[in-house]
């Protein structure tokens, strides 16, 4: 099972955006969106929505769950 941090930079890169593209949809820096990709600063559940919103995924898939009727 793949961690958010991977699930992140997958999105990003399949849509071949940057990481400050990615960084002002959420309204903040590349430093800060960096330390999501890298997990060393935790997502905001804020960043979460936004996210799962701007590549129209679920939050199970971004946060990468299982799908609720396979746990």
């Amino acid at each position: 099972m793949k961690s958010y941090m991977e699930l992140l930079r997958e999105l990003r890169e399949d849509r071949d955006l940057t990481q400050s593209q990615v960084a002002q949809v959420l309204g903040t820096t590349q430093q800060v969106y960096s330390r999501y990709e890298k997990e060393l600063n935790e997502l905001p559940v804020r960043h979460l929505i936004t996210l799962c919103q701007f590549y129209h995924v679920s939050a199970d898939y971004l946060l990468g769950l299982p799908p609720w009727n396979k746990r």
